[in-house]
């Protein structure tokens, strides 16, 4: 009696829309210009908060007395967050510059690669 169940589920699944799993709302998938618009400012955000947590950072470890026993989760959760916001930073200005080699691409005429994009930059050296 689970095979109907399950047959559903399948039909209900593939009547599902199929888009990218990395689709912008509100951005078409082939305006790159806009897209790397789009990430320069997540780009710029990450930085703000980044900034903000290496604030943060800072003035704990300058003045550590003034947060009693909470001083070490203060110092785990902050550090936590910039982790997170270089790796946000870092990943927004490689999304940013691939879309604005795409746009390059797309300006010019040319037949765009995004295999080719991908793989030039994991032979880079940083």
């Amino acid at each position: 009696m689970k095979t109907p169940t399950i047959f559903a589920a399948i039909i209900f699944a593939l009547s599902l829309p199929i888009s990218s799993a990395f689709a912008v709302d509100g951005i078409d998938d082939n305006d790159h210009a806009a897209l790397a618009k789009h990430y320069e400012v997540l780009a710029k955000e990450a930085e703000v908060k980044l900034q903000e947590n290496k604030a943060v950072l800072e003035e704990y470890e300058n003045h550590s007395y003034y947060y009693g026993r909470q001083g070490q989760d203060v110092k785990s959760h902050t550090t936590a967050n910039i982790r997170e916001y270089e790796k946000q930073l870092a990943e927004s200005l490689s999304n940013a510059d691939l879309h604005h080699r795409i746009a390059m691409e797309q300006q010019n005429g040319n037949a765009i690669n995004k295999a080719r994009l991908n793989l030039d930059d994991s032979m880079t050296v940083q």
